[in-house]
């Protein structure tokens, strides 16, 4: 079975699709609260997630340690909802977080501007200028989310296997041609090799969190990648000593990996607290 990320335009439908979607599926549907109890629960201050969550940071946001704490605990989320198997995740980049997962399907929603218009107007019984300020501010800052943590343009289609308009489909109709896409395009094999990409990914992003997180290595954009018996650090220290240590704690921890550094050394490297 797929794990299925979906990206959506304000007003494009997306929970009311992934909610239809889930129930002809049998999939489970992670919606944004979801997400973001589970981000808290990891360890982010709840007071703090306002500054990140689903926007671009401001100026000192982007450079302050809390923005990547905030990468790693979505990744962790995201990760630990895919493993689960069976399931819908919508919104905060989880396409990008899962972009190279074999039994991924990846869609986003959008719709014409005047469609979109219209569909907040009769929710909210907004005038035509609070409907289009509301729509340039979400856009606007789901345009910078993708852009600031994943350095990617999620109006970009390539990252998607299909971009639906949602003004020309019902919900239950868009439901159904992404359940029948789901059901022709993920085989069992794409459905093992996802399981151990997913395993592989949640393994390395664990052991970021307790590199940084546990043992509190001055290690900025911390990252680490599994390829095959290879496991590689990534990431910014200001000492040689710090890299090390990292490597020799991987190597404790993740024994059946060859635990490689390609972690670049810049003295006098600061991020805001």
């Amino acid at each position: 079975m797929a794990v299925i990320a979906i990206s959506r335009q304000v007003a494009a439908c997306g929970d009311e699709i992934a909610a239809e979607l889930a129930t002809l599926l049998g999939y489970t549907f992670i919606d944004r609260k979801d997400i973001e109890d589970k981000i808290i629960s990891l360890g982010f201050p709840a007071e703090k997630l306002e500054k990140y969550d689903e926007k671009k940071p401001g100026f000192f946001a982007s450079l302050a340690k809390n923005r990547d704490e905030y990468l790693d605990y979505l990744q962790t989320a995201i990760l630990e909802a895919a493993a689960l198997g069976n399931c819908i995740l919508i919104g905060r980049g989880a396409f990008a977080v899962l972009e190279k997962v074999p039994n991924l399907l990846a869609v986003r929603f959008v719709a014409s501007d005047s469609v979109r218009t219209k569909r907040l107007m009769d929710e909210f019984a907004w005038d035509e200028k609070q409907a289009l300020q509301r729509m340039e501010e979400s856009d606007s800052n789901r345009i910078g989310f993708h852009k600031s943590f994943f350095n990617i343009s999620v109006e970009d289609p390539a990252h998607f296997h299909v971009v639906l308009n949602t003004g020309l489909f019902s919900a239950h109709n868009a439901a159904l041609v992404l359940a029948e896409m789901c059901k022709k395009l993920i085989t069992k094999e794409l459905e093992q090799s996802g399981k151990q990409k997913i395993e592989d990914l949640l393994t390395a992003q664990h052991l970021v969190n307790t590199l940084v997180f546990e043992y509190k290595l001055s290690i900025n954009f911390l990252r680490a990648i599994i390829n095959g018996k290879t496991l590689t650090l990534q990431g910014i220290a200001e000492s040689p000593v710090v890299a090390e240590k990292a490597v020799k704690i991987a190597s404790d921890i993740i024994k059946d990996k060859e635990v490689l550094s390609a972690i670049s050394i810049v003295q006098d490297f600061k991020s805001y607290p």
